[in-house]
């Protein structure tokens, strides 16, 4: 059996080397809690080794098997969020939904981030796909990533205080705002020499709501390493799973380091503390 090339304990953080379709079928079947993938986009984009320029029928067969890899893998509560471009979106959908898995959002990440281009629009977002096993079983935690509600916090609509969470709701899904651009440059989180790096707080929602302190969580493509460093943060097991030596060694190094970002998902308690001062200022200036 292949053993991870990395590992920390408390909680249990291992490191693979390799690819994913062969060290996956090292894993148990049904013993990972929560998937989030990550894969090469297949735009010949340089990830160490890996080489990202494959025809389009192998590519999409690498997409297809890399899938029921995790499926495998993924317990009957479990569920898998794909980070995925416009030109491989719809057939990613079509085979989840083909293995009988459930969709529960089809969310989308914009990021202001894109270089002028004469053929077509900017892209400035990424698809994140959210499928479960079983929809009614699958782990869900909504209140572990509650927000300000727009009709709260900039109409004041009275109706929102009577409601079973004054004020609070969870998040749209049409994702942005900050700390959710692309990772770039003076960032405090970027970790150099990694390509196309994942916001801590993405992975924070995803890994909040869907898992619980003490679940397997599996990135079969690591990268930077976000999914296992904001999983350790988060008092969760990770498994992540990365082709090159090199980046693997990289994000095992981030992962020691630790997150960047603490949490800034607002409470119940602090929204209507804010809502009373903003209440008593009025009334002084009235």
């Amino acid at each position: 059996m292949t053993q991870p090339a990395f590992q920390l304990e408390n909680p249990s953080t291992d490191v693979y080397v390799g690819d994913c379709r062969d060290i996956l079928k090292n894993i148990t079947s049904e013993s990972i809690d929560l998937v989030f993938a990550d894969p090469p986009f297949n735009w010949d984009v340089p990830y160490g080794q890996w080489k990202d320029g494959m025809p389009r029928e192998e590519y999409l067969s690498f997409t297809y098997s890399w899938i029921d890899a995790c499926l495998r893998v993924l317990a009957p509560h479990g569920s898998i969020w794909i980070n995925i471009p416009d030109d491989t979106v719809a057939e990613v959908v079509m085979h989840l939904k083909g293995h009988g898995l459930e969709m529960i959002n089809w969310c989308i990440w914009h990021f202001r981030f894109g270089q002028h281009r004469d053929t077509n629009f900017i892209v400035s977002k990424s698809h994140v796909l959210y499928f479960s096993k079983n929809r009614k079983s699958r782990t869900w935690n909504p209140d572990s990533i509650l927000e300000f509600s727009d009709r709260a916090a900039v109409y004041d609509d009275p109706r929102t205080k009577k409601t079973q969470r004054p004020g609070m709701r969870v998040p749209l899904d049409v994702w942005y705002g900050q700390y959710w651009g692309r990772i770039q440059g003076n960032n405090k989180e970027r970790w150099h020499n990694h390509q196309n790096q994942i916001p801590e707080m993405y992975l924070q929602r995803i890994l909040l709501s869907c898992s619980r302190e003490g679940d397997m969580v599996l990135d079969p493509f690591l990268g930077s390493g976000t999914t296992s460093t904001v999983a350790r943060g988060l008092n969760r097991k990770s498994i992540g799973i990365e082709y090159s030596d090199e980046l693997a060694k990289s994000a095992f190094h981030r992962i020691q380091r630790g997150p960047v970002r603490t949490s800034t998902t607002p409470t119940t308690n602090s929204f209507m503390s804010s809502r009373k001062r903003t209440s008593s200022q009025k009334r002084k200036t009235d």
